[in-house]
Order: structure tokens, then C-alpha cells, then sequence
């Protein structure tokens, strides 16, 4: 861990006064940090056969407790096998590597694993970062043409795999179900909006259609409906004249 050293003023310069803008960010920071899992660095001690780890705290079973729960589990075998796995990819080759291993311990705190699969997931979402930014920095420095297309292939590769393993992970979280909130709807003069579920049944014949939309004669409430007369019962009802006697 990088130690800084505090600069005192110099004489006859005023100190710093921070600004409102700066204190809202240090507030909203800190309130950030709360809302991280407690959680110690690891202290990695290159040993004769394998790398002892430790963690940076003044009670160690408690510290270590606090790093395991960290990673979303309270199996501490499975803590044990995953901080170990986690130190084998931080580290390159046989140097011990405590800054890059404690990185990759924070994105997997950040993710905040729930259970043991999405703790190895944030596990591997870490590992591939990593190589990620490895295949980066190895693009950056080629020399030919070859070299350029290897590293392209594998930093895009790298790439979708880590888009893949966060689409992965959220499918997980929401158990395959997508959600869509519409927050704004606009409609125009004369239309309708339609809240719900909209079914489409089988269309109507145009006959049925046209039977429904004919209007009904209207009659008075109390009244007797006005029967229908046809033209030649109107004919047969009317009475016939008599003829003009001479």
C-alpha cells in the first residue's frame, strides 16, 4: 500500500479552503464506503513450498472472517480454494504480486456476490479483465503485422467473453426474466393509449362486423316497439275507392 506524505504549507501561502462542490463528492464518497462490505487487504508471504496468506489486521481470524464473507459465502473451504485461485492469476509467474491479487479481490467485493456461482463468476469476470488489459498492453507495443492480429483476435475475444459473463451474471440475478419500464408515453390528438396486455383474436367476417355496427331503431321506454310493415302489406291495408255512381 502506497503511503503519502502530508505537504505543510509553505510560509506566507494561505492553506486550501475546499469548495462546496468538493465536499458534496467527499460526502457522497464516504456514504459509498459504507455501503462497501467490510472487508481487509491480504498480505501474501512467499513461503519455501507455496505463498502463505494473511490479512492486514490487527485480529486475523477476524479479518479473515470479514474477507470471506466479503466474497459472498460462509464455507470457508470455499473461501480457502477461491482466495488461492484468485492469488495463482494475480500473480505472474513465481513473483507474488499482492497489489494485482488484492485488485482482483475488490472487483469481486464490488460485484457483491450472493452465493457460491456468482462468486466464481465474479471470480473469472476478474481473471478476464485482467488478461484483457494484458492483451491491451501487448497490442500496444507490437512490432509486425503478425504480432497485431494475434493480439487483436484475443483482445476481442477476451472482450466478449467479459460482455457475455455480465449478461450471464445479470440473467442470473433477474432468473431469466426480462423486465421493461416505460417511463414516458406520448400520444397524439385523436389516437388512444392502451395500458395493459393487448390480445389479437381471429377477425371477424365482414357481414358479422357489419351486423354488430348497424345502428338499432330507437323507441320510447314505455312504448310498444313500432312493428315493420313491408310495401305490399302497406298496399293490402290501404282501402280500395269507390267507384262514382252516375
Amino acid at each position: 500500500m502506497i503511503k503519502r506524505k502530508k505537504r505543510r504549507p509553505e510560509a506566507g501561502k494561505a492553506e486550501y479552503q475546499i469548495t462546496d462542490e468538493e465536499m458534496a463528492a467527499l460526502t457522497e464518497h464516504r456514504a459509498r464506503q459504507k455501503a462497501t462490505p467490510v472487508a481487509p487487504r491480504i498480505k501474501l508471504t512467499k513461503g519455501e513450498k507455496a505463498t502463505e496468506i494473511g490479512v492486514h489486521h490487527l485480529i486475523g481470524p477476524v479479518g479473515y472472517g470479514l474477507l470471506i464473507e466479503a466474497l459472498g459465502t460462509a464455507d470457508y473451504s470455499f473461501g480457502d480454494g477461491l482466495l488461492k485461485q484468485l492469488v495463482k492469476v494475480g500473480s505472474q509467474g513465481s513473483e507474488v504480486d499482492e497489489d494485482g491479487v488484492n485488485f482482483m479481490i475488490s472487483v469481486v467485493k464490488g460485484i457483491k456476490p450472493r452465493d457460491h456461482l456468482e462468486a466464481m463468476l465474479a471470480a473469472q469476470m476478474a481473471a478476464i479483465h485482467m488478461a484483457t488489459m494484458t492483451s491491451t498492453q501487448r497490442l500496444a507495443n507490437v512490432e509486425n503485422i503478425l504480432q497485431q492480429d494475434s493480439a487483436e483476435r484475443t483482445l476481442n475475444k477476451l472482450a466478449r467473453t467479459y460482455a457475455g459473463q455480465m449478461e450471464t451474471l445479470k440473467r442470473y440475478r433477474t432468473g431469466g426474466e426480462q423486465k421493461v419500464t416505460v417511463q414516458h408515453v406520448s400520444v397524439s390528438e385523436g389516437g388512444q393509449a392502451i395500458v395493459g396486455n393487448v390480445t389479437q383474436g381471429k377477425p371477424e367476417n365482414v357481414g358479422e362486423k357489419a351486423a354488430k355496427s348497424s345502428p338499432r331503431a330507437l323507441t320510447h321506454a314505455k312504448a310498444s316497439p313500432m312493428p315493420i310493415i313491408d310495401d305490399k302489406k302497406e298496399e293490402a291495408l290501404v282501402p280500395a275507392r269507390k267507384k262514382r255512381q252516375k
